[in-house]
């Protein structure tokens, strides 16, 4: 897999939110609600990327920088954003190398810590980030008063 930066309005970068966006309808009855906006993904204070698998893209995942914030974040913080992989292509290591880029990148960038929101009926996703060293944390962000909410982060070098 080619990982290439690449704009979050980019039509590959759209055309995978848009997968994810499906399966959490599929999952949970409804799209992901957090505000985004392409620019929160602009350099220096984010990044997006796709892995391109004989260039057809199939793994996406982004950081956008937090700080202390009524929504729970800290000072710091990049928030990942976006993690997904084509069901052909899941089981390869496609998102743990996603998800390594996006550690590097954001800690080059001067974050301390990288931080995540996902849901109890994303098993695999959650298994994923405490298999790379992620830990729970206080809930934070759009979703942090759901029950289902989950919540992890993980120190960066």
């Amino acid at each position: 897999m080619e990982i290439r930066l690449t704009p979050y309005d980019h039509p590959d970068a759209i055309k995978l939110t848009e997968q994810v966006q499906l399966e959490y309808v599929e999952r949970y009855g409804d799209p992901d609600a957090t505000p985004m906006d392409p620019a929160d993904f602009d350099r220096p204070r984010g990044a997006f990327l796709v892995g391109y698998l004989d260039g057809d893209p199939v793994a996406t995942g982004g950081w956008r920088a937090q700080d202390a914030s009524p929504e729970g974040f800290s000072d710091g913080d990049a928030e990942l954003k976006r993690m997904y992989v084509v069901s052909r292509a899941r089981g390869r290591g496609f998102a743990r190398r996603i998800l390594a880029g996006l550690e590097e990148d954001a800690a080059a960038a001067g974050r301390s810590r990288m931080v995540l929101e996902t849901g109890a009926l994303q098993p695999e996703a959650i298994a994923l980030y405490l298999s790379c060293g992620y830990d729970h944390i206080t809930k934070f962000g759009h979703y942090r008063d759901y029950p289902d909410s989950v919540c992890l982060g993980k120190a960066l070098p």
